[in-house]
């Protein structure tokens, strides 16, 4: 009598549609990309950094001065700019000295052109000028403001450049 053999079920081999898993990665990557929300701390940092070439070396046969490590500072015309809730200008800070509360308009805008070409007109005051600007700020209001100030001319006759704006941080 002969034995029969027992087949062996046929094992089958698995196979892994690469398709479908691409197309998973690139929705997962698509979501990842379009919900990604920076922290206002990520988003922003404000750096005051010398300016290129403003630090002074030892040299071996010269006079003795300030080490490798002495960097001149940037001079900072700090202009602070509250806003309201409506998106208008709260009060305005030339310094650390309020200049005025209220909403801009031409008598304000003249008033601050006046402070700050008087603070300009002091010999080597300033290099440059950062708008430190409330949240809720109305973009038109920001660029009256930098249009007084892009106006104004150094002592030594060059004009105001160097121009830049941060958000206020929100009072807790």
């Amino acid at each position: 009598m002969r034995r029969h053999r027992r087949k062996r079920p046929r094992t089958e081999e698995v196979s892994l549609n690469l398709a479908a898993m691409l197309d998973m990665a690139f929705q997962l990557l698509a979501f990842f990309i379009l919900t990604f929300r920076p922290n206002p701390v990520e988003g922003q940092i404000n750096l005051n950094l010398p300016l290129p070439g403003q630090h002074t070396v030892d040299s071996p046969d010269g006079p003795p001065g300030p080490g490798p490590d002495h960097f001149t500072r940037a001079r900072t015309l700090n202009i602070t700019i509250t806003a309201s809730k409506n998106g208008q200008v709260a009060s305005v800070k030339v310094g650390l000295a309020k200049l005025f509360d209220g909403p801009l308009d031409e008598d304000r805008l003249r008033l601050l052109h006046r402070r700050v070409k008087e603070v300009f007109a002091v010999e080597d005051a300033f290099d440059q000028v950062i708008l430190r600007v409330g949240k809720t700020l109305d973009y038109g209001e920001l660029m009256k403001i930098v249009e007084v100030c892009t106006k104004q001319k150094m002592s030594d006759g060059k004009p105001v450049t160097r121009i830049s704006f941060v958000e206020l941080p929100e009072k807790k």
